[in-house]
């Protein structure tokens, strides 16, 4: 019964994927016979201009420190408000469905979505992008904090509050200690992934590197482009090594001296303290009165009319567009990751090998998604098909890192004996690692489901489909009462899949 049950699931993805891709417009054939136009703005960008590397490197810092700055002070308001949502805390039921309702809320948007609507508050440059990545890492790191509460034993706080202490000191003392670990590792990784989101925030005029990214594509100097792509790479590949050394740390799987963990939480601060000031302060010269209320009303009283319009330019069908968009892509790129991942591990190829497929990973990662559209588009033209494959390229470095990292935690006993029955390596994968790996795969796939549903809402601003053009359309044009429709099927949208997760998720356990 269950083989028959977990067939079925698998007939029902497949018939989705089918009904998806056709929705989408996918065509195999279409990107086989076009497949060497995607080349020729790679070949363009090569050699980079290497003299244009000075001027990058003052944007580039820029958006290093929006980065840290939004990250360290989104992950310490979050670690305010996690223990204000958790069921297993002090916080009275009205208060937890609140806060509950507005992180469900602010996570529906992906991060340069945020940035527009901030640079109509706070006008152009830094400060916008930084409120931005702010706005996005509370909504994150809150989630995943009250969920690691909701998981801790909450004994020691029951004690320590019986004993007469108040609630938030006890939540200090006996929760955050089981947490920290989780949460630190969480508060890296979203640093270095929001390297990667601010070094497209200048297309709406949100600072850093961005603005130059955007300049030289619209003028189609892909030398330097070329340029630009090199150095986030460098960038990412720097801020993932020191993620790495800093995860093992907090995980204690390493140990420094005591004054070394001084000098390393001394240059953290140092680090926070100058990116905090050279975000700068926010311009209200072009904030009006009047376009704050309109914003607002237009959230609160949206444009019912086109919330609820049919056929092929109503919303519900540029939902539908988006959601395909995402299921797509996701499946696309964990098809592609899957490969990298068994490629990419020290476990099962040697170091060289291995090495090198890392690194291809961290190249593919630190691409922005604006690229991956400029490239694909002209393959597959504008539209839907262009959408599922930007995200399937962006799906690609997100979950072979995680599917690495979950062979890497593998026992690889079976591996070893099948090994020394003469068993071929393919045969050793299917029977030794796949069982293993199916629950990490699974996870991984959901989450990074979620994230593609927000993250397929802005493709359209190259028009790669969804619902991205008409709300970033609606806003640039004051059309508040649309983007209030737009925003609130988005928000329905990711709360829906957010629901479909967390039910499949309960499934599994069960």
């Amino acid at each position: 019964m269950k083989r028959k049950k977990t067939a079925l699931l698998w007939l029902l993805l497949l018939l989705l994927f089918i009904l998806a891709g056709r929705f989408t417009g996918c065509s195999l054939p279409l990107f086989w016979a076009r497949r060497s136009h995607a080349a020729d703005i790679f070949l363009r960008m090569i050699p980079p201009d290497w003299s244009y590397f000075p001027r990058i490197l003052t944007p580039l810092w820029a958006t290093v420190q929006m980065s840290v700055a939004g990250t360290v002070l989104g992950t310490f308001l979050a670690l305010l408000a996690a223990p204000l949502c958790a069921a297993n805390l002090f916080s009275p039921r009205p208060v937890r469905m609140v806060f509950r309702i507005l992180i469900q809320v602010l996570r529906s948007f992906p991060t340069l979505i945020l940035a527009l609507a901030a640079t109509f508050l706070f006008g152009l440059g830094c400060f916008a992008g930084t409120i931005a990545i702010l706005i996005y890492t509370f909504a994150i790191m809150t989630r995943l904090c009250y969920e690691d509460i909701e998981n801790a034993s909450v004994r020691p706080y029951q004690a320590l509050c019986a004993m007469g202490t108040p609630p938030g000191r006890a939540y200090f003392r006996a929760i955050l200690p089981e947490i920290a670990s989780s949460y630190l590792s969480n508060a890296l990784y979203l640093l270095e992934t929001n390297v990667r989101h601010s070094a497209i925030l200048g297309y709406v005029g949100a600072g850093g590197i961005g603005l130059l990214l955007n300049e030289k594509i619209s003028w189609k100097e892909y030398n330097r482009v070329g340029m630009i792509l090199l150095a986030l790479f460098l960038a990412v590949c720097l801020i993932e090594l020191l993620s790495s050394r800093l995860v093992l740390l907090v995980k204690g799987e390493r140990q420094i001296s005591r004054t070394g963990k001084r000098i390393l939480i001394g240059a953290f601060l140092i680090l926070f303290l100058l990116s905090l000031a050279a975000v700068g302060k926010p311009d209200f010269s072009r904030t009006s009165f009047q376009t704050v209320r309109s914003m607002f009303s237009g959230l609160f009283w949206p444009d019912w009319s086109f919330f609820l319009q049919g056929g092929s330019g109503g919303l519900a069908w540029l939902l539908l567009e988006t959601v395909c968009i995402a299921f797509v892509g996701t499946v696309l790129g964990a098809v592609i990751s899957l490969p990298l991942a068994i490629l990419g591990t020290g476990r099962l190829m040697p170091a060289p090998a291995a090495l090198f497929f890392r690194l291809l990973t961290v190249a593919v990662r630190s691409i922005p998604f604006l690229i991956y559209g400029i490239i694909f588009i002209r393959i597959s033209g504008p539209g839907a098909f262009t959408g599922v494959l930007t995200m399937a390229a962006c799906s690609i470095g997100l979950l072979t890192k995680r599917f690495t990292e979950a062979i890497d935690s593998l026992d690889f006993r079976p591996w070893q004996a099948l090994s020394a029955m003469g068993v071929s390596p393919l045969l050793r994968i299917r029977y030794a690692v796949l069982p293993q790996l199916l629950p990490a795969l699974g996870s991984a796939l959901l989450y990074r489901f979620d994230v593609n549903t927000r993250e397929a809402s802005v493709l359209g601003i190259v028009g790669a489909g969804g619902i991205g053009a008409p709300l970033v359309f609606a806003m640039n044009h004051f059309h508040w009462r649309q983007a209030g429709a737009i925003t609130l099927g988005l928000i329905l949208l990711v709360w829906l899949v957010d629901l479909l997760s967390a039910w499949i998720r309960g499934g599994k356990r069960r």
